[in-house]
């Protein structure tokens, strides 16, 4: 599963969702605006910085829009 941390109002984030989207690719939006998920972004990540993916299955994560993008093709 994809799990991917964002912000609703960064265009980084909102540029990996359309695609996600337009692609009809299932993933977990977690929106660190809420405490908890910020602090599992940054026990994850080490950083407070979206968008963030996670995948579960392969054991996966990574930051940087365009990374996360052509990471899915990968897998799709």
């Amino acid at each position: 599963m994809l799990d991917l941390y964002i912000l609703e109002s960064c265009p980084y984030c909102q540029k990996v969702m359309v695609f996600l989207n337009k692609n009809n690719i299932e993933y977990n939006k977690i929106d660190i605006k809420n405490k908890p998920s910020e602090e599992a972004l940054i026990q994850l990540g080490g950083k407070r910085q979206v968008p963030f993916l996670v995948d579960t299955d392969r054991n996966i994560q990574m930051y940087e829009s365009d990374d996360i993008i052509e990471y899915i093709k990968t897998i799709t």
